[in-house]
């Protein structure tokens, strides 16, 4: 029997995902505080204002690759998995194994100077800053869930030049 894909939910912003945030920041914290120096509110929902699919993205921060073996060891203990970087440099995927009781989220370990960390706080950053820029985002995507509901791949692809576009700008 072929699993039938999650179709893509774009929903309207919703303030709750600020304390959803702080609930899985501090977990993070409680696990691996010691062995990072940061938990960033990445993604479309620490955008105030921008629709979104429920689901937070958050950067931990550590100071470089050598605390990964550790973070690893330590997540696992608390039924996390390390998924790798899932093709993307400068970012570790890891996924709780159990309902650990917070929202859905996706959790990103990344060093202070990586790449995927520097553009997701870049993105951010410039986002927020720029309202025009949230109102054009918020258009794209809402067509894109809407013409891609269940393929998440092409949902995803139909982003990337809106994406760059703004990392450019934003990287300057």
């Amino acid at each position: 029997m072929a699993v039938r894909p999650v179709p893509i939910e774009v929903v309207p912003y919703n303030p709750a995902w600020k304390a959803e945030f702080s609930r899985i920041k501090e977990r993070m914290l409680e696990i691996l505080g010691d062995l990072v120096i940061a938990v960033e509110h990445v993604g479309s929902t620490s955008i105030e204002g921008l629709a979104a699919k429920p689901i937070i993205d958050l950067d931990v921060v550590m100071e470089s690759y050598e605390a990964l073996p550790d973070i690893i060891e330590r997540f696992r203990e608390f039924g996390y998995v390390h998924l790798g970087n899932l093709g993307i440099e400068g970012r570790e995927v890891f996924e709780c194994e159990k309902d650990d009781g917070l929202m859905h989220y996706h959790l990103y370990v990344c060093p202070k100077d990586g790449k995927g960390y520097l553009e997701h706080i870049a993105f951010r950053d410039y986002l927020r800053s720029h309202p025009a820029a949230v109102q054009a985002y918020e258009e794209v995507k809402l067509a894109l869930a809407e013409q891609y509901r269940n393929d998440r791949e092409a949902y995803t692809e139909g982003k990337t030049a809106f994406v760059h576009s703004i990392l450019n700008k934003a990287m300057q």
